[in-house]
């Protein structure tokens, strides 16, 4: 699933190429896509780009200056974005492959970008909204973690009274905005924290390296993501990942062997030496698995 840092990177492509310019048809192709009905998509036909922003996993297009209607797109686990610079101009015919919708811009002619969702959970979601706070995703959010108030003490604020593991609470949009499943695993093994620690019990100092390194974590997967193509957006998550997605190779920090915890939909990874002294986690799910 796309996280902060790509869909950050993904404002910032599309800005360069939208911004000032006016969209010509928004061409709904998969019922399951659209979540919004009034205003209706085609109420943003002919509305000059004003700006592409983000707001937590939210990819979000303002028109007319914030006037409206506003896009909000979120690319949820299957969904992703592909620019075209010659997108056909016939409407496309809904059918059983991943195209959900196409966007096409009035200028240059035939540029846009087609969203597509890989998978039949059909979790791809785009609201057509007069506000953001229409958008029920948007409107529970948590704050931002890079954003300038996020201090030290708002995060300690956050934790305080969370008697749940640290991991879930890292991953509640309605606590933080845009951390996801893969880079809490990797803020988690910068800060050398057990994924199962409860949050209310962190010690003033496991607080401190926590929101370290969760700014850092996440600014400087921004940085290695900023400018490059949307296309090249997955490769640089992946090859950027620490721990996730990285079973059973050595950790970059300690050597020892990255170990995983199994869910019903998700996984999470850790290196036993740096975060949990060298204890492996009770996995239920693979115990059964292997019996």
């Amino acid at each position: 699933m796309p996280e902060l840092p790509e869909v950050e990177a993904l404002a910032g492509f599309l800005s360069d190429r939208m911004t000032g310019h006016a969209i010509a048809r928004i061409l709904p192709v998969a019922v399951s896509v659209l979540k919004t009905y009034d205003p209706p998509p085609d109420a943003l036909h002919g509305r000059t780009v004003t700006s592409v922003g983000r707001r937590g996993k939210f990819l979000v297009l303002t028109t007319d200056d914030g006037a409206g209607p506003y896009l909000a797109v979120h690319l949820a686990r299957g969904g992703w974005l592909r620019w075209k610079d010659d997108l056909p101009a016939t409407a496309p015919r809904p059918g059983k492959g991943p195209l959900a919708l196409r966007l096409l811009m009035a200028e240059p002619e035939g540029a846009g970008f087609d969203l597509t969702e890989a998978g039949t959970q059909k979790r791809l979601a785009v609201h057509c909204v007069r506000d953001l706070q229409d958008v029920p995703g948007i409107a529970r959010l948590g704050p931002e973690p890079l954003g300038p108030a996020f201090t030290r003490e708002v995060f300690a604020a956050l934790l305080s009274g969370e008697r749940r593991r640290i991991k879930g609470v890292l991953r509640d949009q309605g606590v933080i905005a845009g951390v996801g499943n893969a880079y809490s695993d990797e803020v988690l093994h910068a800060a050398r924290m057990s994924p199962y620690a409860l949050a209310a019990n962190l010690s003033e100092e496991e607080v401190s390296r926590l929101y370290e390194a969760l700014r850092t974590t996440l600014q400087d997967a921004v940085e290695r993501s900023r400018g490059l193509a949307a296309g090249d957006l997955k490769g640089e998550k992946k090859t950027g990942l620490r721990v996730h997605g990285r079973t059973g190779e050595p950790c970059p920090v300690c050597g020892d062997t990255i170990r995983e915890v199994s869910f019903s939909d998700s996984s999470l990874q850790y290196c036993p030496t740096c975060q949990t002294g060298g204890k492996p986690l009770a996995d239920r799910r693979m115990s059964r698995l292997l019996k």
